[in-house]
């Protein structure tokens, strides 16, 4: 497998990226897809590294990505949860990574709920950074896998395709870091959702904004529906989840109404009835399986990317 680097040490966001980076990942992570479907699924790729997964946020889906991405390419691997550590006793984020990194642990997977903490401390360590979801800022391995999981789906074209992003954007990194990355790689981009769920001056990212879902899903190849982020809402953003469902849902009746088949994505995990209907997050339109499969083959590529910039 080609050693060709990012040009980045760390994956802090995908708007510290370019277009070669988003390829290269891509092109790579073609490859470990088929890595991961054989009867063997481990390279010894990255044998010598030691990666420590630090968590200060709650995550299912993301920490067991990255821990078997990270075991898939054979490296030692550290787990960190803030709430049974020291963090409750009020040891900083600089200590406690400086701790791990004296164990001499090689690569940092963060997720922490302060939006920049990922760029601090790439300041102020060696160790190479993933970013895992920062506050309300950036998650890009999703958008990353998001991406992937659109080009395979649209004969790995996304340059002028049409992708709607649905839900609550105001509150979500993962929206962000896919406007990031969709522009990037020359898609159309709209946003649907409640006028309140719409961050003010969003425009200027170069997408388009809709308040209208049927026009949205009769305009758009992609539907990517994001859930509610609730624990994010200090304040009423809509009347009730009923009516958000009955304004903003997306049903298998609504899709089966359009007069073209659209592919359905969701990053999980999943409002069922609330952003999208069980019958809808389940039908053959919809690839939020394929899109769990593909995050492993998109995180074992950035991770084995980024051990080849290793200072």
């Amino acid at each position: 497998m080609s050693q060709r680097q990012l040009s980045s040490k760390h994956v802090l966001g995908i708007k510290y990226l370019n277009e070669a980076d988003l390829n290269l990942i891509f092109d790579t992570a073609l490859e470990f897809k088929e890595v991961i479907n054989r009867p063997i699924k481990k390279v010894p790729s990255l044998r010598d590294i030691t990666v420590a997964n630090l968590f200060f946020e709650n995550s299912t889906r993301t920490r067991i990505s990255f821990e078997l991405a990270e075991k898939r390419l054979s490296a030692d691997v550290v787990n960190f949860s803030a709430s049974s550590s020291s963090v409750k006793k009020g040891e900083t984020l600089l200590d406690t990574v400086n701790n791990i990194l004296s164990m001499k642990v090689d690569m940092v997977v963060m997720r922490h709920p302060a939006p920049g903490a990922p760029q601090y401390l790439s300041k102020r360590i060696s160790a190479n950074i993933i970013n895992a979801g920062d506050g309300t800022h950036e998650h890009p391995t999703q958008a990353l896998l998001d991406a992937f999981s659109m080009k395979l789906a649209l004969n790995d074209e996304l340059r002028g395709k049409n992708i709607a992003i649905f839900g609550d954007i105001l509150h979500s990194r993962v929206a962000m870091s896919n406007i990031f990355c969709l522009k990037k790689l020359g898609a159309n981009v709209r946003l649907c959702g409640p006028p309140t769920l719409i961050p003010k001056h969003i425009h200027k990212l170069g997408v388009e904004v809709s308040y209208d879902v049927r026009k949205t899903l009769e305009w758009c190849d992609v539907a990517n529906v994001l859930r509610i982020q609730l624990e994010r809402q200090d304040i009423k953003y809509f009347p009730s989840l009923r009516e958000y469902h009955q304004s903003f849902g997306i049903s298998k009746n609504l899709l089966d109404s359009l007069d073209k088949e659209i592919v359905v994505m969701h990053p999980g995990p999943i409002n069922r009835g609330v952003e999208i209907t069980s019958d809808a997050a389940d039908s053959s339109q919809s690839i939020i399986l394929q899109q769990v499969e593909n995050g492993v083959a998109i995180r074992m590529a950035v991770l084995y990317l980024l051990s080849a910039r290793r200072s």
